[in-house]
């Protein structure tokens, strides 16, 4: 017979569920830095070496 103790050891984790609001949050967050990334300038360095592969 196998105990509740052994079961749980088997079982997978949990996820604890999230709210729309943390959900919602996370998303604005990422669009955030991916936009700031796409904002970027491209540094002065890098653009004289693509501008050596033409």
């Amino acid at each position: 017979m196998v105990s509740d103790r052994e079961t749980s050891k088997n079982a997978p984790p949990q996820r604890g569920t999230k709210s729309r609001g943390g959900d919602q949050a996370m998303g604005e967050a990422l669009r955030s830095v991916y936009q700031q990334t796409i904002d970027e300038q491209i540094p002065p360095e890098m653009l004289d070496l693509l501008g050596k592969l033409e």
